[in-house]
């Protein structure tokens, strides 16, 4: 029988090198080859190929109805967002064709979308990629081979929708059992909205303590993940990423001139899917002793491609300049973005399996992308005094001198 005869059957991708896996973008084009290796001479109907996208969200809820009545509402969609199908072997007469012993490959290659997801293992939802080979035999079931494939869709940080800072201020009235405690304030900035992994977020922070009672300041990264089905919507959120600050005592204020936070190793986000997204904010909060915390809440895009020197210095040079004057002693520079594949390595892929693949329960989902460049030698200072670029300062008599003078 052909099933005795097959020593080897398996999908190859181009690209690939010991221990990592190609990854891929919208519009890049997908090859590879299709091994079959035999002991013997055996006859073959056919051999397809199908390459298969999906996004897909599902879960459960469990209601009640009355006391002693309950059911559960089950919510599910899915969109297909690639669908390619070839046929790699078929007779040209008869219904069967003769392949004699040995190795044989059979070569494909196909196009990406221009627009795609990047792929994503969730809780409640995923984005996978997988190609399927197909070995129909006459007489025998259908054998299948199948390799799941990476794709990451490019977000690029130097958008100026992302490089504005973000900014904004809270307060709350602290109050136990009736008793009003003091007013205690908030108020947060950040240089940007859009960063990459293994950058350094500068956390700038005031917090004034008019209470009775030591107050905890608390900055985290978190990641939402966001699935819908069927008009309904479940969530779930992370905390990937932390930093505590000192007590602030009664009557007193705190200032943080740019405290570090440290962006680990996480997907991007993914903003442009029907079924299932994956925002980031950072939250700033406050912990009060006997009443609830005081929370704020800025938004974050983690992206693939990293801040350009060029691009984004003029844009974003006023902002920092700004958060310098606005919140009293300057940071040091920080270091430049890493490359994207440097911090989310192939070690940190979900394994590459026809089933499903186990997600942890609290982490972020890390993938790799080492086609996005990386500037190496990016240092991001303030801009420099007035007096030391004007060339023309002005005269003795206190008007300003001509450029012809």
């Amino acid at each position: 029988m052909l099933f005795d005869k097959v020593r080897v059957f398996a999908v190859q991708l181009d690209g690939a090198r010991a221990g990592a896996e190609p990854v891929f973008h919208g519009g890049q084009a997908v090859a590879g080859r299709v091994l079959l290796e035999l002991a013997g001479a055996a006859r073959v109907g056919a051999l397809r190929l199908r390459a298969r996208g999906r996004a897909r969200a599902h879960w459960t809820e469990s209601r009640s109805a009355g006391s002693s009545t309950a059911y559960t509402q089950s919510y599910s969609e899915r969109v297909e967002v690639v669908s390619h199908r070839a046929t790699l072997l078929a007779p040209d007469s008869g219904d069967v064709a003769a392949l004699p012993a040995g190795r044989h490959e059979f070569p494909f290659s196909f196009q990406l979308p221009i627009s795609l997801v990047t792929s994503f293992e969730g809780k409640h939802g995923s984005v996978r990629y997988a190609i399927t080979a197909t070995l129909h035999r006459p007489w025998a079931p259908a054998r299948r081979a199948q390799k799941v494939f990476t794709v990451i869709e490019p977000v690029d940080i130097n958008t100026p929708a992302l490089l504005e800072p973000q900014a904004g201020a809270r307060e709350k009235v602290a109050r136990s059992w009736y008793c009003t405690h003091g007013l205690v304030s908030l108020s947060a900035k950040i240089d940007r909205k859009g960063y990459t992994p293994g950058e350094v977020i500068p956390v700038f922070a005031e917090i004034g303590n008019g209470c009775t009672r030591a107050v905890q300041p608390r900055a985290a990264l978190v990641q939402t993940q966001t699935f819908m089905a069927r008009g309904a919507c479940k969530q779930k959120q992370t905390v990937v990423a932390s930093v505590d600050g000192e007590p602030v005592g009664p009557g007193r204020r705190a200032l943080w001139p740019g405290r570090a936070l440290r962006i680990p190793p996480v997907g991007p986000s993914i903003l442009r899917c029907r079924v299932l997204s994956v925002g980031y904010s950072l939250k700033v909060c406050v912990d009060i002793p006997g009443s609830s915390k005081l929370l704020l809440e800025l938004p974050l895009v983690i992206g693939t491609v990293p801040l350009r020197p060029l691009g984004s210095r003029s844009a974003s040079v006023g902002s920092r300049a700004s958060l310098l004057q606005n919140w009293g002693p300057g940071m040091e520079p920080p270091e430049a973005p890493p490359e994207y594949a440097a911090v989310v390595s192939e070690s940190q892929l979900p394994a590459a399996s026809p089933g499903p693949v186990p997600v942890p329960r609290d982490a972020g989902v890390t993938l790799e992308g080492p086609y996005f460049a990386c500037l190496q030698e990016f240092r991001y200072r303030p801009p420099p005094l007035y007096s030391e670029v004007d060339p023309h300062p002005p005269s003795e008599t206190g008007r300003p001198r001509c450029m012809t003078c």
